[in-house]
């Protein structure tokens, strides 16, 4: 994006302390269980649907302690700053040009946001399996036993986040 350029080039840059987590972030997202057992579809779209769930669960972390809120207000904006980074350069890889490339990212900020919403609220209610086939397989349900799969390792990943030190998420540790 343009702004980005111009910060670079006037100096501002990003926090890097959180480059660890956002790689740990997008590994998580690609590993295969979730497009062979999970059935997410392996394509662009699903791809990005996957990353978007698992940043969702370590958003949802950084948010969850008040006591650390002060601290994680950083590490959750510099994590979004690098989704966004990553995927304005995806983008312009595939060949989008600059007036394309800032509706799609502005439309996959959006996206994110509202999966971090049903995510949160899915989690909290128990509704985790309908924002899944709203999210992640866009309303487009899989088999019992792929959206049970994608459901289980998300919870799992969502519990074991709960226990894991900041500075360990920070340094990339995702459990």
């Amino acid at each position: 994006m343009r702004v980005n350029w111009w910060k670079r080039i006037r100096g501002a840059r990003r926090d890097e302390t959180i480059l660890p987590l956002y790689r740990a972030v997008v590994a998580r997202g690609r590993a295969p269980h979730w497009y062979l057992d999970g059935a997410v579809p392996d394509t662009l779209d699903g791809r990005f649907d996957m990353i978007a769930a698992v940043l969702a669960m370590v958003l949802l972390r950084l948010e969850e302690r008040p006591d650390e809120q002060a601290v994680t207000a950083g590490p959750s904006a510099a994590l979004t700053e690098h989704f966004v980074d990553d995927m304005d350069a995806q983008l312009r890889q595939i060949g989008f040009g600059d007036m394309v490339v800032g509706k799609q990212v502005g439309r996959m900020m959006a996206a994110l946001g509202g999966r971090l919403g049903a995510y949160r609220d899915g989690l909290a209610t128990g509704g985790l399996a309908e924002a899944l086939v709203r999210n992640l397989y866009r309303g487009d349900p899989p088999a019992p036993a792929a959206l049970a799969h994608a459901e289980h390792h998300l919870r799992a990943l969502r519990t074991a986040l709960s226990a894991t030190p900041l500075a360990s998420l920070i340094a990339g540790e995702l459990p």
